[in-house]
């Protein structure tokens, strides 16, 4: 029921996002003088709608995103005569540019909300990769199929050879590791005894550990045998801020969270074959990108878990990846309608220096090719990615 309620609440979050992503364009665009004849969340079918002065506001039936229409966009519109000199194309440079770019900023702003809220609410976590610092020793099991662990009592390998909590580790039988996955990734794959190095006390020390082959379950329901040690990573306290030391703190947060943000995009036309052997049965890249009902999936299990740190952080970095997918210089994209206005006033600049009167608008019939085929392209990405997520999904926890 928790779970249900979690998903329900995080696909909200996410019409929410797309909702305000729209209201930055219209407010943006009624507030330099530009007609904005329909604000509608979704596409297909209309479900209702009512209009409040000169724009009709509604629901569609699809729950695909959202839309503004503003009077002349583009050069290509058909315009009431009446509102020709509100076309958008006739505007100033920078308020076509406000106006495009108002959408990015409601997300960078919704996702900064955010993480507001988490600091003042629970702290901020780590953005790096944590180190392999030894929280706890403990006895180790075998998964149940569902993924759970079995009971176990008594001391498990690595108490029995000496490591203690607050031991760093440096080295796994000679390779180095900096991060914790770095060093369980090198622990699962022993097969004899296993030399750590650790940092202790300021000394570095050699700790010998005999693992303990055990049962693990992959999200596709494999069986796999790995080594174990038993032992759990040591996870520092997040600090708390009030609603006056959060903003700064939110605002070096949301700048690292970003720039992580647009490193994975870049990353994501390599993550096609990942995608693929996921859906065709092999292992989930848990990098790889998440589908609507992927995220959402992941905020059922968090709410479902009390996770809501988790949740709200999910949500803020769904509004940044948002906010910087649609920079990108594509049509149909808002960063794609940005490079058209900044094209238009630099060839102008340029002409204006030769004595020349400005060039035409830009003509869209011409960009139709590559915008289809950026569509086509991006379509088929989104649903390799909901298949994905539909045989094959993430599980964070």
């Amino acid at each position: 029921m928790v779970f249900a309620f979690g998903f329900v609440l995080f696909a909200l979050g996410i019409t929410l996002s797309i909702a305000l992503h729209e209201c930055g364009h219209m407010w943006a665009a009624q507030a330099t003088g530009m007609k904005v004849r329909r604000y509608f969340i979704g596409f297909g079918p209309k479900i209702f709608s009512f209009r409040r002065g000169e724009t009709e506001y509604g629901v569609k039936a699809l729950p695909l995103g959202g839309f503004c229409d503003i009077a002349g966009m583009t050069a290509l519109d058909e315009l009431d005569p009446k509102d020709l000199d509100r076309a958008m194309y006739r505007q100033a440079t920078w308020k076509r540019l406000l106006v495009m770019s108002g959408g990015i900023a409601m997300n960078f702003l919704l996702g900064f909300f955010l993480i507001v809220v988490v600091a003042v609410g629970w702290g901020l976590p780590r953005l790096a990769d944590p180190p392999a610092k030894i929280g706890a020793v403990q006895c180790v099991s075998d998964h149940n199929p569902d993924r759970s662990y079995q009971a176990c009592t008594g001391q498990g390998p690595a108490q029995r050879g000496g490591l203690r909590p607050g031991d760093v580790v440096t080295a796994v039988n000679g390779v180095g590791v900096s991060t914790w996955f770095e060093f369980t990734a090198q622990t699962q794959k022993q097969t004899g005894v296993i030399r750590y190095t650790v940092e202790r006390d300021g000394q570095s020390l050699q700790v010998s550990v005999q693992p303990q082959q055990v049962v693990r379950y992959t999200d596709s329901g494999e069986q796999l045998e790995i080594s174990a040690v038993g032992v759990t990573l040591d996870v520092p306290e997040s600090p708390q801020y009030d609603v006056f030391t959060a903003i700064p703190a939110s605002a070096q947060f949301t700048a690292d969270l970003s720039v992580r943000t647009v490193h994975s995009l870049l990353q994501l036309p390599a993550k096609v074959t990942a995608l693929w052997d996921a859906v065709t049965g092999g292992e989930r890249d848990p990098e790889t990108p998440l589908s609507v009902l992927g995220a959402s999936r992941i905020g059922g299990e968090t709410a479902e878990r009390g996770l809501w740190q988790s949740f709200i952080l999910v949500l803020a970095s769904l509004n940044f990846f948002l906010a910087v997918f649609n920079l990108l210089p594509l049509l149909p994209l808002d960063g794609g309608h940005i490079a058209v206005v900044l094209y238009e006033k630099i060839r102008n600049t340029i002409r204006g220096w030769k004595g020349l009167a400005p060039g035409a608008p830009v003509n869209y019939l011409k960009l139709l090719p590559a915008t289809y085929a950026f569509v086509v392209i991006g379509g088929a990405y989104m649903l390799l990615t909901l298949a994905a997520d539909i045989v094959n999904p993430i599980r964070l926890l």
